[in-house]
């Protein structure tokens, strides 16, 4: 069952104009998304919606993840750090397309979001993911710099840190905005001179980034 409605999800995604990239396209089709949501979601693992995935947060639309994913450019033998790992799909998505000679390290601020990514990552194979405990909006210093960082929740401004941390012909993208509801996938590039080029990609709606470097720090 899961096999088809997968099957089905991905035929949709490219027919849509969501998928277009071959290395991507198949990272979707192998990747079981239903092994990373609830058992109580888990009908609704191939729908293109967000789901809720415990802690006040969420899955994104597979659609959201296509964009997210093809916009960063992402390649084999890169060093992707991810910002929210969530229940750890975004990153098996992009362990699949970089494969282990490349790195993924994903940092969670929920103790118990990033147990749930790390279980969920091991039972599909992706278990040499690196999961961190940490303040996202302020990297991951110890791997930098990074070929590609993925911002999976959204920040008033791209976060200094993370900017710092790219490598130079680098990419980070993130929902940016000043409203929570609303805000625009963005792409900085960091370019030859070190200086930031952006290029926008239409609507979205993240959760906030949480963090000295995002909307605010929790008491």
């Amino acid at each position: 069952m899961w096999d088809r409605e997968r099957e089905e999800l991905v035929e949709r995604l490219v027919k849509w104009g969501y998928l277009t990239k071959p290395d991507i396209i198949a990272a979707f089709r192998k990747v079981p998304r239903h092994e990373f949501i609830p058992s109580s979601e888990k009908r609704y693992a191939y729908y293109d919606q967000p789901l809720p995935i415990g802690s006040g947060q969420t899955i994104s639309a597979p659609s959201m993840i296509a964009i997210m994913m093809e916009t960063l450019d992402l390649s084999p033998g890169m060093r992707v750090l991810e910002i929210g790992a969530g229940s750890g799909y975004n990153a098996a998505l992009i362990a699949e397309v970089v494969g282990k000679s490349g790195a993924v390290v994903t940092v969670e601020r929920i103790k118990e979001l990033a147990e749930f990514a790390e279980k969920n990552l091991r039972k599909t194979g992706y278990g040499w993911v690196k999961v961190v405990v940490g303040d996202g909006s302020a990297g991951y210093e110890e791997g930098a710099p990074w070929d590609r960082i993925l911002v999976t929740a959204c920040a008033p401004e791209l976060p200094r840190p993370l900017i710092k941390q790219l490598k130079i012909g680098g990419k980070l993208g993130a929902p940016v905005g000043k409203d929570y509801m609303f805000q625009t996938w963005t792409i900085a590039e960091k370019t030859e001179t070190g200086e930031i080029s952006i290029t926008e990609h239409g609507g979205c709606s993240f959760v906030p980034l949480i963090g000295r470097c995002g909307w605010k720090t929790e008491d």
